[in-house]
């Protein structure tokens, strides 16, 4: 069974609750929006410890170093069985400083050419209600979740 680690980032503007999610990169995903945007994550070997990993695939695939005081989440199951283990961590982050690693795939398929593409393509911050609508659908109970940990309303 795959597992993945990442982080939610969050912030509060004036009391309201924001969180930063990425987009993923590459062909398959250019033209695909809401429901396809995620916490920073990767996959992570069982000798690896969870939050180890999620730091390391963050830096990975945005550039940004994560240290502070995080907040662990309940691990959820996606649609495809991958469980997904998160942190809440609260950081100010500019979403066009955001930097990613890349990966090498046939394109266009069956040519033999083979092209690189970032991992993610772009970041930003949402309000929840956005946020609910862009992220994956099986993510959403990370923002959830995390509103109730912070005793903040789900605002819209």
């Amino acid at each position: 069974m795959k597992k993945s680690a990442g982080i939610l980032f969050y912030r509060l503007d004036n009391k309201r609750l924001e969180v930063f999610l990425v987009h993923p990169g590459g062909p398959f995903w250019k033209n695909k929006d809401n429901g396809t945007w995620s916490i920073p994550k990767g996959e992570f070997a069982e000798n690896e410890l969870p939050l180890d990993a999620a730091i390391r695939e963050v830096k990975e695939e945005t550039g940004i170093s994560c240290s502070g005081t995080f907040i662990e989440l309940n691990h959820i199951k996606q649609k495809g069985g991958k469980i997904i283990y998160a942190w809440a961590l609260e950081k100010e982050i500019d979403p066009v400083e955001i930097t990613s690693n890349t990966f090498e795939i046939e394109w266009p398929p069956r040519t033999g050419q083979f092209k690189s593409f970032p991992e993610v393509d772009k970041g930003d911050w949402f309000k929840i209600k956005e946020a609910k609508e862009k992220i994956n659908s099986a993510q959403t109970g990370f923002i959830d979740e995390l509103a109730q940990k912070l005793k903040l309303p789900l605002q819209e």
